[in-house]
């Protein structure tokens, strides 16, 4: 699908309860959420507020006991489980807050990766153009234990765009890195979002960094309102 043709990610009353009997716990309360095409969207809030049940279900890796999720048109809750493993392949980008990066390969394979595993090869952008845009070309060859945190986290920002997948999803992405590292990566985040018409869902709690969002949303206790 071209850039031209993305409409995002949309929630609509979407709703997940965890457990079982007396220990269940509803982790998204009716949320509505969307994110466009080029738009960084912030998620902040405190532990257990339903942050990680949110990045699940739009990240497809859980389907809502009611509601629905659509990227680019597309219902993938409504998807089965072996198709939506497909699409989550294909379409959607994941960083993680350690950047979490396979030992063994150097910075170059850990894209060239991704490139393979994909279905639509047509679409991914060359490696080593998207290293050099995230600033890291010099350090193609290294292997994640010769590079720095933030390094780590630009490394883990290029390897989830390299599919150009239609959503980008952000866990925590500054939790290990000082203040003006932080920044960094935040920026280029806000960079890379825009210049690859991606919609951009950032879960944090690093309130210095939400500058450079688009929007700020807030969760409490499954319940998302604007921040």
């Amino acid at each position: 699908m071209s850039t031209t043709e993305r409409t995002g990610l949309v929630l609509s009353n979407v709703t997940l309860r965890l457990g079982d009997g007396d220990t269940t716990v509803t982790a998204l309360d009716c949320v509505d959420l969307t994110v466009r095409p080029g738009e960084l969207v912030a998620v902040v809030g405190p532990s257990g507020a339903g942050k990680s049940s949110l990045l699940a279900v739009a990240g497809a890796l859980t389907s809502p006991d009611a509601g629905t999720v659509t990227i680019d048109g597309r219902d993938v809750a409504a998807m089965g489980s072996k198709d939506r493993a497909a699409y989550r392949r294909d379409n959607i980008g994941f960083v993680f807050q350690s950047g979490n990066l396979l030992p063994a390969l150097t910075v170059l394979d850990q894209l060239r990766l991704v490139t393979n595993l994909s279905r639509r090869r047509v679409d991914t952008r060359d490696p080593r153009q998207l290293l050099a845009d995230v600033g890291m070309a010099h350090r193609a060859d290294r292997r994640p234990h010769q590079l720095s945190g933030g390094e780590r986290q630009r490394v883990g920002i290029a390897r989830a765009l390299v599919g150009h997948p239609s959503l980008l999803l952000v866990d925590e992405p500054t939790a290990a890195l000082d203040r003006a590292r932080s920044h960094e990566v935040v920026q280029l985040l806000a960079q890379e979002t825009k210049q690859s018409a991606v919609a951009t869902v950032m879960v944090t709690h690093d309130q210095d960094v939400l500058e450079h969002c688009d929007r700020v949303m807030e969760m409490i206790d499954g319940r998302l309102s604007a921040g």
